[in-house]
């Protein structure tokens, strides 16, 4: 029977009213009928919820209830793909529509959701509808426009951390949310991480409609701030003029302009706007750009990019392109023209390039010569040994002249690393490095907590400098290959040794610059993919420690606060509580020891507010529209 002639008679097309008024002359209706028919639908039920199970079920249900279903069949064909990280093959889909409902979670990933109950409950009672909780005077602060950042951050913690009854009380308050606001200007990367980054990731968690709905709401709020001659972003907008502003010096900063293609690309695909994809697509053009000036073996040299070791060696041909980008002003975006970092206004700009390959099921192999690109530029250049302690850190280089400080953020780099290793193909002796460098490097950042009175770590640390007449720069780069060169002594490659921690008054090789400790999360964000990836429990116990000096030194009565003076056995608190560490610290913790894998890295990809998103595949419309592979 045709479907019209469920609806309405006044709605049926002429031609369905004539046919089911006929069918009804010569068959009329009547009390026989309807026992039949009853009859016969009694017996088929009885033999399709009775009989059958017990025949070709062996006893077993036939299957799950209703509501744990999961999700919809995928509108795309799923790409199978080798898992770099179980051997096996799995398929590129929407993950399952929940995550289980009772982890095998272990006393200290309690622990860590007990902390998060503690900060989000502080939050909900004495800042909800604000951005962030004060934590030492129990007040509030709108430091993200009013729009409630610390919940949209935190949306999607509660969902892995089971708490359910929370998340679904915080929906009505995303629900009724506007992100037009006339008198105030958003920041463009820190609103696209945090705020749609987490409705994003909690809408891929749950399926909540209401979540896919506000996010595009704010995904087309934020576009005008692309309305420049680069089609680059500006720093801020104001959604409801669609005015833009500039940053304290520039338009924006390198990881500002570089770090949104995660989000804006998952959208597109979520919603099919090609406009969101576009906008992406004019940071992809930098970000190609860059690759042009990589790969060209005929460019002149200049002189004022020449290594500190000798006048005839030149930075890596990246660090001159970015150079050139900066003392040119290209697009005025790139912040001072005389320092390379991957530290702030840097780090997300090269996790970027990784993460969209593997998001968008390497379907991008240009974004995957990038990410290779720039890591080796960056292991070659901005690698360096501590004197005494052959300590491995990374560094800034302004000018000619590198500054040997360490930042915190930078300690983003060795999970960044390590989850390249295991995620995408490279070269044997590529892979050997990078894991090297992620091994030396989260030891540093670990033992850079290990070293303090408190176990907490400073901002910003200054290495202390090789000396100038021994011969040696400390570029690790440098002593590995002479250590290869010697036959590997000892088997072990420099600045992979784990010098124990320094608490009293030995050499440390190094002095602290800014002794703040700010709740950030890049050091147990590493903890958590090396122990992921590598299975090495270390790492695991290495967290521990630092959480405990977390729940020692920075709980109080309302949440949980910034420090200052992580050099003192008792540091001050700050009267702040950064939505980040409901977002990204407390997250990476609870996930370094609960057992089980709850967000498997081969499925899913964090972006760099620690929300993760869902690989996905292009379905073929999409790569013709967008023309796919880039």
């Amino acid at each position: 029977m045709s479907v019209y002639s469920l609806l309405p008679i006044h709605r049926q097309p002429e031609r369905v009213r004539s046919w089911c008024n006929s069918l009804q002359a010569t068959y009329p209706s009547g009390r026989h009928y309807v026992r039949w028919i009853a009859g016969g639908v009694t017996f088929v039920g009885i033999l399709w919820f009775i009989v059958l199970p017990s025949l070709f079920g062996h006893g077993q249900p036939m299957g799950p209830p209703f509501h744990d279903l999961g999700p919809p069949p995928s509108p795309h064909h799923p790409l199978p793909l080798k898992s770099p990280l179980h051997g096996s093959e799995v398929e590129v889909e929407d993950p399952p529509l929940r995550l289980p409902q009772s982890h095998s979670s272990s006393a200290r990933a309690n622990a860590v959701r007990d902390a998060f109950l503690h900060a989000y409950k502080g939050y909900t009672q004495y800042a909800w509808g604000y951005d962030e909780l004060r934590p030492k005077s129990g007040g509030r602060a709108n430091t993200f426009n009013g729009w409630s950042i610390t919940l949209l951050d935190a949306l999607d913690t509660l969902w892995i951390m089971d708490l359910r009854d929370q998340f679904y009380e915080a929906i009505p308050a995303v629900a009724n949310k506007s992100f037009l606001t006339e008198d105030k200007f958003a920041p463009f990367f820190e609103t696209v991480i945090r705020a749609l980054g987490g409705m994003l990731s909690a809408y891929a968690l749950s399926k909540e409609p209401i979540l896919l709905t506000r996010a595009d709401d704010l995904g087309k709020a934020l576009l005008p701030v692309f309305n420049t001659t680069s089609g680059l972003p500006m720093y801020a907008v104001n959604t409801a003029t669609g005015a833009t502003r500039k940053s304290w010096s520039v338009d924006a900063f390198w990881a500002e302009v570089t770090s949104c293609q995660l989000e804006y690309k998952y959208l597109a695909h979520l919603t099919g706007r090609k406009s969101y994809f576009d906008r992406s697509r004019q940071v992809h053009s930098l970000d190609r750009s860059i690759i042009s000036w990589i790969s060209c073996t005929t460019c002149p040299p200049l002189s004022i990019f020449t290594r500190l070791s000798g006048p005839s060696r030149r930075v890596s041909p990246l660090i001159v392109c970015y150079q050139l980008l900066y003392a040119f002003s290209i697009f005025n975006y790139m912040g001072s023209a005389e320092k390379i970092s991957v530290g702030a206004a840097a780090d997300s700009g090269y996790e970027y390039f990784l993460k969209q390959y593997l998001l968008t099921a390497r379907a991008e192999p240009r974004v995957r010569e990038m990410y290779l690109k720039s890591a080796r530029a960056i292991i070659e250049n901005l690698f360096f040994l501590s004197p005494n302690r052959k300590l491995l850190y990374v560094t800034d280089m302004s000018g000619r002249t590198v500054t040997r400080t360490f930042e915190h953020l930078s300690c983003f780099l060795p999970g960044l690393f390590i989850l390249g290793t295991k995620m995408i193909d490279m070269p044997p002796s590529d892979r050997e490095l990078h894991e090297w460098a992620a091994r030396g490097l989260a030891y540093t950042c670990y033992v850079s907590y290990a070293d303090q009175p408190c176990g907490l770590g400073p901002d910003e640390m200054v290495m202390d400098p090789w000396l100038t007449n021994d011969g040696s720069s400390g570029r690790w780069i440098d002593h590995v290959n002479a250590w290869k060169e010697e036959g590997k002594p000892g088997g072990v490659p420099p600045g992979l040794h784990e010098p124990p921690p320094v608490k009293g008054g030995g050499t440390r090789d190094y002095r602290i610059k800014k002794n703040d400790y700010l709740l950030r999360p890049e050091v147990v964000e590493s903890l958590y993919l090396m122990w992921r990836t590598t299975g090495d429990e270390r790492w695991r116990e290495r967290g521990w420690e630092i959480f405990q000096a977390i729940e020692k030194h920075t709980w109080t009565a309302y949440g949980f606060a910034s420090l200052r003076g992580v050099d003192r056995e008792t540091p001050a608190k700050l009267d702040e509580m950064p939505s980040y560490f409901l977002a990204e610290t407390l997250k990476y913790l609870y996930l370094l020891f609960v057992d089980e894998d709850i967000i498997s890295l081969d499925r899913w990809v964090f972006n760099t507010e620690a929300h993760p998103l869902p690989v996905f595949e292009w379905s073929q419309w999409e790569k013709v529209q967008y023309k796919i592979p880039l």
